[in-house]
């Protein structure tokens, strides 16, 4: 298992900070800030997990969550999504759930658990042995 964490999230700061987080326990982090170039970037590379902003530009987060597990590159059907987003009404969890996502955490980003979420199903680097 690898270290690669795709970040699909339209907003510069929040890439940034997740960029720093991550980086900085020894994650490889790439970037997409709109939902198509996310898929066209899970599929083209070997992710271990993905990080999922709901609300992007062109297709919506629960969209990208549906097409990377439907997508012809079967391993994208078992890679890990977490959606982050700031959709925190009732029912939001659900529905990102049942769009193809295995955690769902609210924004602001907290690093903490963060670090906690993505270490449950990527040990971080530096921990391996």
């Amino acid at each position: 298992m690898g270290n690669t964490i795709l970040y699909i999230e339209d907003n510069p700061d929040n890439m940034m900070l997740v960029k720093r987080a991550l980086e900085a326990r020894g994650y490889v982090l790439l970037e997409a800030f709109n939902g198509i170039s996310g898929v066209s970037l899970a599929e083209e590379n070997e992710v271990d997990l993905v990080l999922l902003d709901i609300n992007l530009p062109d297709i919506d987060g629960y969209e990208v969550a549906r097409k990377l597990r439907s997508s012809s590159k079967t391993a994208l059907a078992y890679v890990p999504i977490i959606a982050v987003t700031a959709n925190a009404l009732k029912g939001d969890a659900e529905k990102a759930l049942s769009a193809g996502c295995d955690v769902y955490m609210s924004k602001p980003i907290n690093i903490r658990e963060l670090w906690a979420r993505v270490e449950a199903f990527v040990p971080a680097p530096e921990q391996k042995k």
